[in-house]
């Protein structure tokens, strides 16, 4: 049974240091700031992330990152963060790099019960032949690189062993959900919410919508409620934009 949370601060109370964490999001978009703004105000450290990206300098999973929280981050991008960045090159911070579509299926694999799956992606780069930085020392040097995996030959072409994730809490947003922890997510956001979701041995989930049993067309339903622990009402999102770029009036548009 899903339980019905009355705050974000309740749904995430338990979760405690050295957590590890699979959260959905896509950029700004579908993250659930709700939750993580309550692991933020909370004490929970020595976090382990997994998610798509970090969030941006202070909206996101940033605020983690910006309270030192976190100890590890398995990411397909990082790119507009520059205290992820300064973290990681000082030292302070371990990242495991992951191409998108195999960090997607780690999470989906995961979820499902699978232990491991074979794809071509990263085969003849440091993705598989081992040596890809996870953490530097203070002074510039490699501290831990990443080991070589396993590849194997299938239909004439070389693929690489990966390992499924799957994580001690999941943190999700979705648009709607009802009582019983069904989702539906809204356009991007359902790119990586549902693949953590899955992979999260409890599941708590953030809704701008909280409906009745029945009040969601099963056809609608992108995330069965099986999948989810915890679900709490935050309201409308406050979404935001990662760059915002205008145009400027010219003057014969005044």
């Amino acid at each position: 049974m899903t339980q019905v949370c009355a705050t974000a601060a309740e749904a995430v109370a338990d979760i405690p240091d050295g957590a590890s964490l699979s959260v959905g999001g896509f950029g700004l978009c579908g993250v659930p700031d709700a939750l993580i703004a309550a692991v933020a105000a909370g004490s929970a450290t020595g976090l382990h992330v997994i998610s798509n990206n970090c969030g941006t300098d202070g909206h996101g999973l940033g605020q983690l990152l910006q309270r030192r929280r976190v100890r590890r981050v398995t990411a397909s991008y990082v790119g507009e963060n520059a205290e992820f960045a300064r973290q990681y090159l000082a030292g302070e911070l371990e990242v495991e790099l992951t191409p998108q579509g195999t960090l997607a299926e780690k999470l989906r694999a995961g979820g499902a019960g699978i232990a491991a799956f074979f794809t071509p992606a990263g085969v003849g780069t440091p993705v598989s032949d081992g040596g890809l930085p996870w953490r530097y020392d203070a002074d510039g040097s490699v501290a831990v690189a990443s080991p070589p995996k396993e590849t194997r030959e299938y239909g004439g072409r070389r693929h690489v062993l990966e390992e499924s994730i799957t994580a001690d809490f999941a943190l999700v947003h979705a648009l709607i959900g009802d009582t019983e922890g069904n989702l539906l997510f809204d356009k991007a956001a359902r790119n990586f919410n549902p693949l953590a979701a899955m992979a999260g041995r409890v599941c708590i989930a953030q809704v701008e919508q909280l409906v009745r049993p029945g009040e969601l067309d099963p056809q609608h339903v992108h995330l069965p409620g099986i999948f989810v622990d915890r679900i709490v009402h935050t309201g409308v999102q406050d979404k935001q934009i990662e760059k915002r770029t205008v145009t400027a009036t010219k003057e014969n548009d005044a």
